[in-house]
């Protein structure tokens, strides 16, 4: 690691100079089919010979993967060799092509396997491809929400920056009893430069732990936001946002973003599909955690039997170490359909170092599935937006908005059907709270909360907070909510 960020720290005092990533004519010319066509050939496996229960495998560049990656492989002795392109590691399908004309190319990323699922086969366990982009699985769980190495004016600015993993050492694993992995990254762009460590142990779920050591190089444009431990996902539509004329109830990859502040808090933000890009910040000092997450676990809240939603990981970050004071920003755009991500969110420091210096941070990343990261007391299980059988008139429901809110966790478990639970809610100017109730649900263990809400201005949102008490005791998450203009 000292080596890598002494390769981050030289190149953060030199001025960027944008490469030239120019692919041979005929590997240029392919087309997504064809480039698809191009698979690694499994038997040259990186550690295949050597019987370790980890193995890498690469991606051929082409298409939109233009920008080669190189990546070398660190040997118990501690020396480095490196790992070179060559087209003996490829099968090319039906393409009519001469790669062995081409010379080291480089790699478009590369895939750590393992036997997550079961001892005789090898699963994909993690992707590193394009950008600074990375995804990982835990046990039973298929790919969804990806991590980012660090996001670069995702809002504010001119304009987001995508820095990019330029090199990769992949450190062999000592022998068959090795039950992590890891592996070095030197992350360049126009205005920073970083050096990572990934520690990789796989399991139910699958822990990520990253050391990061970012540099803002000398003499670059300024960074508005810098966005650390990044997470991007999809969000169509849900309960919450129902999508008229189709079958499934819904599709997403995560459904709500969740954070954990320094102080106790922890808030719960259903994620939208909006008309338009829709910012929000949380500001807390030393966060716990935060991440996307996929609370619906079950095939029927989906009804997709092929995308199978249900089996999309949250991804959860825990901070190491004081993080000091900053905010969790959330990101959200519109959407067509579910082929797009539309959802980020990450953590922005409210310091960004002096050039030359680094920004320490260390975190865990855990791709989770059925026993996801919740609340210690209690979590919103579901929240729905409209009216059944009301008296109001049409005039009235179109001011008003009205939340079902269902609620379930230990601290509600505990209490008898007849204690003394409230619902506390707030809105912001731009809102009156009508009605605010809580009663126990028909399921056990489950508190449902009505909460309705008058809209002052209808152009503007408004943000609105809610939970659970019993007599003096929060029993429950903070459910908090933009509610979007029409």
């Amino acid at each position: 690691m000292a080596d890598v960020e002494s390769l981050a720290r030289a190149a953060a005092q030199k001025a960027w100079q944008e490469p030239r990533h120019e692919l041979p004519p005929t590997l240029a010319k392919l087309d997504y089919d064809q480039v698809r066509d191009i698979r690694f050939k499994t038997d040259q496996s990186t550690w295949r010979e050597q019987a370790l229960p980890f193995e890498a495998q690469y991606f051929h560049l082409g298409l939109y993967q233009k920008a080669p990656v190189q990546i070398h492989e660190i040997l118990p002795d501690g020396s480095v060799q490196h790992i070179a392109y060559s087209h003996r590691l490829f099968d090319y399908g039906k393409n009519i092509v001469k790669p062995g004309q081409w010379g080291d190319l480089g790699f478009a990323g590369f895939r750590l396997h393992y036997p997550l699922n079961n001892p005789a086969y090898k699963d994909e366990l993690v992707v590193f491809q394009g950008a600074s982009y990375f995804r990982a699985l835990g046990a039973g769980q298929q790919y969804g929400l990806s991590a980012r190495g660090l996001a670069i004016d995702t809002v504010g600015g001119q304009g987001e920056e995508f820095p990019r993993f330029t090199q990769f050492w992949l450190q062999r694993p000592a022998d068959a009893t090795t039950k992590s992995v890891k592996l070095l990254a030197l992350m360049e762009s126009s205005r920073v430069t970083g050096a990572y460590e990934f520690t990789i142990e796989p399991g139910e779920q699958t822990v990520t732990r990253v050391d990061a050591r970012i540099f803002v190089r000398q003499g670059a444009d300024p960074v508005h936001t810098m966005g650390v431990a990044p997470l991007t996902s999809m969000f169509f539509f849900g309960e919450n946002q129902p999508r008229p004329g189709d079958f499934r109830p819904e599709v997403h990859d995560s459904d709500g973003l969740m954070m954990a502040t320094g102080d106790g808090e922890w808030l719960w933000r259903p994620l939208q599909n909006p008309r338009q890009i829709t910012v929000s910040s949380f500001a807390m000092r030393n966060p716990q955690g935060f991440g996307l997450m996929q609370r619906d676990r079950h095939a029927y809240n989906y009804e997709d039997i092929e995308a199978r939603y249900e089996r999309r990981p949250s991804a959860w970050v825990r901070p190491v170490g004081q993080w000091g004071d900053g905010r969790v920003e959330l990101v959200q755009l519109p959407t067509p359909d579910e082929t797009h991500d539309n959802i980020v969110a990450y953590w922005v420091p409210a310091q960004l170092p002096a050039p030359g210096e680094p920004l320490r941070l260390q975190y865990d990343l855990l791709w989770q599935s059925d026993a996801d990261q919740r609340p210690p007391s209690a979590w919103t299980v579901q929240s729905r937006i409209g009216f059944g059988y009301t008296r109001l008139s049409e005039a009235e429901q179109r001011e008003q908005i009205h939340y079902v809110i269902d609620f379930a966790g230990p601290a509600l478990s505990k209490l008898e059907r007849d204690a003394k639970v409230s619902l506390v809610a707030t809105a912001d100017a731009n809102g009156e709270v009508l009605e605010a109730i809580a009663y126990p649900h028909s399921q056990p263990g489950m508190w449902r909360a009505s909460l309705r809400v008058r809209r002052l201005d209808a152009a503007r949102p408004i943000e609105l907070r809610a939970f659970l008490q019993h007599e003096n005791d929060t029993v429950s998450e903070t459910w908090t909510q933009l509610q979007l203009p029409e």
